[in-house]
Formats: C-alpha cells, structure tokens, sequence
C-alpha cells in the first residue's frame, strides 16, 4: 500500500548535497537508484534528474530497517535524515555528493514498482524498440535526461537572445491550408466542413511572411512542424524549429543574427566558436566536397586534376578529359598504416558500396618511393609528377575518379567520409560551421518534365540573374543560404520574393497555373498586393542542433517522446484505429484495401 505524501517537504535535491551540510536535517524525495544489502548497514541510492544521493539504514533501528529492506528499484520514496560525512574509503569521486551521505531517521514509500523491463540504473543496451515502448522509464536513465535537460538550456539561450534583439515570439496556426510542395502533407479531417480538410504545417512559411506584411519586422517562434516522409536518423514526422522572419533583410542582415546566435548556443555547452563563419558557393561545395553539406573537419579538399591528364598517356582519363569529363581526387596525408591489400579492399568497396567504376589510387610511400594501381598504365614518372602536383607528400596516398563532374565529386566526397570516419577524424568536439551559399534557384525534374524550385518557390533569383528568368532559368542563382554544422544542415533560409509579378514568373516556371496558384496561395498572393517589405529568413533544427551538442547520432535520442523508423508512438501505440461514430461525424468512409 503507497503512503501519502502529507506534510513531507522536499528540503535538497538528490544531486544537491555537499559536505558544507554536514549536520543538516534533509528530506529527499525521489527513486530508489540501487539498494546494497550489507547485512548490517543497508545502502540505498536515492535519484532524481539533478543526481543521486547515498542514504544509510542503521541496523539499530530494526523497525526502519526492516522496511528498509522491502525497496527495490524504481520504488518512489521521501527520507528523513541527518547528513554526514563519509569516511576517506568510502568517498565516491564519480558522485558530485559523493563525500556525504544521509543516515536514515524515517522513510515513507509513496509507490512501489514493478520490475523495470531493463535497467535503469545503468546505460546497458537495450533494444530501441523496448526503449521507446517504455519511454518512461528510457527518460529516467541519466544519459536521455540529461539531453532533456540541455535541450531546454537551449531553448532558454534562444528565446533570451531573440528577445534581446527586438524579435518577437508570435505562434502561427497548427490547423491550416494544405499547400503541398515537397513532402506530403498530415491532413486533418474538419467535421463541420464535410469532404474538406485541414494540413498540419511543414513550416510556417507564409504565416511569417505575411506577419513581416503585417508590419512585425522582427519573428521567431520555437515551432512545431509536420512532414509525412520516409525517416532516418536526422528525421521525424514532427520536429522542432527555430523560425525566424526578418523585414528589410538581406542575406548578410541574415548571418549577423544567426552567428551571435549560435555563439550563445555553444556557450551552454561551454565551448566558444569563432565568427564569422565562412561561406563556400554550392557550386564549390560540390566541388571540393562532394556535397552541399559538407563536412569541413577531416580538411582533405577534392582537388580538381583535369589538367594534369588533358595531354597524358593514361588514355583512360585523358578520353574523359577530351569529352567535357572530369578528373578528380583527395589526399589522405597520413595513410602509412594502410597496407596494399587495405587500398585495394577500399577499391571494391567502393565499387560495391557507391557504384565507383573507375577509382584508382596513387600513394607515396615514407622513404619517398611511389606507386599506384594505375603505374603500368601512367609510368613511374608521370605517377611522381601527378603526386607533387597533388601535394601527395611521403606517407600520403590518393584516391582518383573520373567522369561526370557532380557525380565524381559527390563518389568522392562520400568515400572521403567514409576513410575520415575510419581514421577518427570526424571528431564530435569540434565545430566548424559554413554558410552554403548561391543555390540554384531551379532544378529540372525529369520525370514531371519541369523545373522545381531547390528550396521553395517564395525563395528569391540573384539580382545579377534576373535577367535569366525568361532565357535560362536553369542557370539562376538564389538568394539561399544553408548553414552546415560538421556535415549536418542545422538551418536553411532565403530572401524571399517580395513582388507579386515576380512570384507569379516563378509559379509559372514551376509549370503552376494562375488557377491553381490562387487555389493554393490565393490569400498570401492578395496579400503581396498590399506593400510587403523586402524580407527573409531562416529556420533552424532545434533536434538537430541539440543532438550534435550532445553528441548523438540520431535526433530521437533528444526528443521526449519520439516516433519510430516507420512513424508509429510505441508507448501509446499511435496511429491506431478509432470507432465507427467518429468517423461518421468527420464524414469518412473507409475502404478496404485490394491485395
């Protein structure tokens, strides 16, 4: 039987203790972390989210130490008692209250506990799926509280700063018009509306510009967003962001908010990083990294080696050359401990892996001697004269493709990872951050037979390429910038489009007709029509930001309550079905689906 809390007032938190109250009369309330039965004494660990708390059963009491002895793990408790002093053997370092502990007086158990399906106590791997089932108790374990823990810090840091700088938090509607660009949207039936529906956001996107419309100036809001697509690990069907709105802007008004920001979101974490941060064109990011996110740490840039094989004897390569192909490679500068057989082992992987048809290697061996998996075909000489134009220096080895340019540069920048990662130099402590800069405005989908907008269509052309629009709009450039954080996209934003001409020539492009432009942003396109600003802006994951701080690899280790692979709630078993009588009042009939 659980006994009542009545008049028991927590006085400390169990992370709260030091020797200073050695003396004091405390009352902690919390779980019962670990019991240790010595016979005589009995140890039991008390926990709550600010740490853990030592408390000792006298064997004097035999009353008290009986019930002492019925706790088992997870029991909730409230004790009584006098702190003291451990002695010198007994001090725990891993503890912040390690040098004190507690000597019972009373207990009163508020609630047994069943056996947990795993441990609490301790990090023992346990299946995601029983953790997210059992959510609850996954929350307990330090590791996830503490992630919970750092991402309200963050948000805290957040609104703090935003509110210094003269934004205001305006929260914009849940239920709202479905617009669907992208990925789909979550629909919501409306019972008094029978056949219409309303959609989840994806983002806020219009609501944030028609509140610079509206004259606000400066937005933000910590938002919820929605978006009915296939998962991975950096994905959920419902994420967090940080999104900002700001009149008057220009890309450069952008990064001077968002830098300082980012600044005082390290700062909880403790670690400065340096501003400004750089900024690579998307064209060179894909270039030297093979990727529009890339991932600065490992440094070994994919250098372009077209000329070193216009004129040569490796017809292979000077073919590709001739034929608007490319040539490029990376450099590993410390590769000794790799041997012949390891090279070549990462040659088939790649072929089998990332579909690498034609990649070679070079290498400089320690005592200055070369070779290569193409020397037959190249001699010695040219491999040694490619090697030094390539700063391939002794100790060094590099890898080469061929063949179309984006498609070579992004083989390699996914192998590039690859070897990092092996070689551990994709080290989670350091930060280096970029802005991604000068996107295409459009890029053509095959399959449809028209152009798409990279972003979104309100995203606004380069000034220089407006001219492009009518001519060569595959060509134009955007006014976007992503920011990429050790090779994750943490945040994405663009001026926008603040001419309703201008954005009915882009729903043009996008093969959107003028009628279904108005069924779909009817009221955003009448709005434009009454003096909007030059605006922009940019959103941020929150999950993602804080699962990078915390050093883990996927964002559902950073939010409470998250949705599996296959977008299902484990722990209250969602989606599941609803009864007939709902479905009659929303108006919806259900089929059956043919096998």
């Amino acid at each position: 039987m659980a006994e009542q809390l009545g008049e028991l007032t927590r006085t400390h938190t169990c992370g709260a203790l030091r020797p200073a109250d050695v003396g004091a009369n405390v009352v902690l309330l919390g779980w019962v972390h670990r019991v240790r039965d010595l016979g005589g004494l009995l140890f039991v660990d008390i926990r709550d989210r600010e740490g853990i708390t030592q408390v000792v059963f006298d064997k004097d009491d035999e009353t008290l130490m009986a019930k002492g002895k019925r706790l088992r793990s997870e029991y909730v408790v409230g004790v009584e008692g006098r702190v003291r002093r451990r002695s010198a053997e007994t001090v725990n370092p891993k503890l912040e209250t390690g040098e004190v502990e507690a000597l019972v007086r009373r207990l009163t158990i508020l609630n047994e506990a069943k056996t947990p399906p795993f441990p609490v106590a301790d990090e023992t791997p346990v299946s995601e799926d029983v953790r997210l089932k059992y959510r609850y108790l996954d929350l307990r374990r330090p590791r996830l509280q503490n992630n919970i823990i750092l991402r309200h810090r963050v948000s805290a840091a957040i609104r703090k700063y935003f509110d210094a700088n003269g934004f205001l938090e305006i929260e914009t509607p849940i239920l709202t018009k479905s617009t669907p660009e992208g990925a789909r949207d979550y629909l919501v039936p409306s019972r008094v509306h029978p056949g219409e529906f309303f959609a989840l956001p994806q983002s806020p996107q219009l609501f944030k510009q028609i509140l610079m419309i509206a004259g606000m100036d400066r937005y933000v809001q910590i938002c919820k967003c929605f978006r009915d697509e296939d998962l991975r690990a950096d994905r959920q069907p419902e994420f967090t962001q940080v999104d900002v709105e700001m009149s008057f802007a220009r890309p450069e008004t952008i990064y001077g908010v968002i830098e300082p920001l980012m600044r005082d979101i390290f700062a909880v974490v403790g670690r400065a990083i340096e501003t400004p941060f750089p900024r690579m064109s998307y064209a060179d990011a894909i270039a030297k990294y093979g990727s529009d996110k890339p991932d600065l740490r490992p440094g070994m840039e994919i250098q372009d080696l077209r000329e070193l094989f216009r004129e040569s004897s490796f017809r292979v390569f000077r073919d590709i050359v001739a034929n608007a192909g490319t040539v490029r490679g990376f450099v590993i500068p410390k590769a000794s401990h790799y041997s012949r057989s390891e090279v070549d082992g990462i040659v088939d992987m790649a072929k089998q892996q990332l579909g690498a048809t034609g990649l070679v290697w070079a290498r400089r061996m320690d005592d200055g001697a070369v070779t290569s998996s193409v020397m037959k075909a190249m001699g010695e000489d040219a491999v040694r004269q490619m090697l030094d134009a390539t700063s391939t220096g002794p100790g060094s080895l590099i890898f080469i493709a061929a063949g179309e340019p984006d498609s070579t540069s992004k083989l390699l920048g996914q192998l590039r990872l690859i070897l990092a990662k092996k070689d551990g130099l994709l080290r989670p402590d350091d930060y280096l951050f970029t802005w991604v800069v000068d996107f295409p405005l459009l890029e053509w989908d095959a399959e449809e037979k028209r152009y798409a907008s990279m972003h979104h269509p309100f995203t606004a052309p380069h000034d220089a390429d407006l001219d492009k629009m009518g001519i060569d709009p595959g060509h134009a450039r955007a006014k976007a910038y992503d920011l990429v954080l050790n090779g994750s996209e943490i945040g994405g934003g663009s001026i926008r489009i603040h001419d309703a001409s201008l954005q009915s020539r882009i729903f043009s492009l996008l093969n959107i007709s003028e009628e279904e432009a108005k069924l779909r942003f009817g009221f955003f396109l009448e709005a434009l029509e009454y003096g909007t600003p030059p605006h922009g802006g940019i959103a941020l994951g929150l999950d993602r930001i804080v699962a990078i701080l915390s050093n883990e690899s996927s964002i559902r280790e950073v939010i409470a309550f998250p949705k599996t692979a296959t977008a299902t709630d484990l722990m209250s078993d969602a989606p599941s079905p609803v009864d007939a009588k709902q479905l009659r009042e929303l108006h919806i009939q259900l089929r059956e689906q043919k096998s």
